[in-house]
């Protein structure tokens, strides 16, 4: 006969029932922590950007799950602000194109951090939403691009020695990106989507390098556009695929 899970002698000698016990004992509120949450994410005054967000978008929930994408908070743009800045002036005074060299790997970053539970803190309550991951995470990541290609393309305006190559790296930067998706979903990991970025981009540059010894040519590659349009689309179906209803599973993305 098995031993009642509330017999005394039974949770003395069972390590589980005794962790049941101490949880209990806490006496935590879920509810009240839920609603706690909730109330953060979701009750926050509407400015600006999520009212123009919510017609553009059409959806008050949709803009709200926007605007509170990990990698659009201020401290993510001023980091990458800053980054973009010291490239400019290390730009100017080297002639070597770090403004294209760093924003297809910063726009990699911001992807891979745009969407998924334990990096968003609104992940729980989007799952509630009448939309689907894939809506939200395609309107994340079209946000978290586009606005790094402005810093991007905002940088390579003072970086007068690299003018020629101020669109260049917008081609790569558009295949990383995929490929830190790609990598994200699949894995369930933003850390792997960060690594998959980091790591094709400077395989990408290195492998331009080596021939030349010039990182600008690395950079901008006429005869890769054909690969890198094909990267591109494969990245972004194997994310569309993943990220279709019933195949996520219950995976944390970490």
């Amino acid at each position: 006969m098995q031993p009642h899970p509330d017999d005394p002698a039974h949770v003395a000698a069972c390590d589980a029932c005794r962790a049941r016990v101490s949880l209990a004992d806490l006496d935590v509120d879920l509810g009240r922590v839920w609603a706690g949450v909730a109330a953060d994410v979701w009750a926050r005054p509407v400015g600006v950007v999520e009212r123009v967000a919510g017609h553009v978008l059409g959806s008050p929930g949709l803009a709200r799950a926007l605007v509170t994408t990990p990698s659009l908070v201020v401290s993510w743009l001023v980091a990458s602000a800053v980054v973009l800045a010291i490239g400019v002036v290390v730009t100017r005074s080297t002639g070597v194109p770090w403004v294209a060299l760093l924003a297809p790997a910063l726009a990699g970053a911001g992807i891979a951090y745009a969407y998924g539970p334990g990096i968003d803190p609104a992940f729980e309550l989007t799952q509630t939403m009448a939309t689907s991951d894939r809506m939200i995470l395609l309107v994340r990541g079209l946000a978290v691009f586009g606005v790094n290609a402005l810093l991007g393309l905002v940088a390579s305006l003072f970086a007068a020695s690299a003018s020629g190559l101020t669109l260049g790296w917008l081609v790569p930067m558009t295949t990383i990106a995929s490929l830190a998706l790609a990598a994200a979903t699949v894995a369930r990991s933003a850390n792997v989507g960060v690594v998959a970025a980091f790591a094709g981009w400077a395989i990408i540059v290195l492998a331009g390098t080596i021939p030349t010894q010039d990182l600008a040519t690395a950079v901008v590659q006429g005869n890769l556009i054909p690969a890198y349009t094909v990267g591109t689309l494969a990245c972004l179906g194997v994310a569309i695929y993943v990220t279709g209803n019933g195949r996520s599973g219950n995976r944390q993305w970490l």
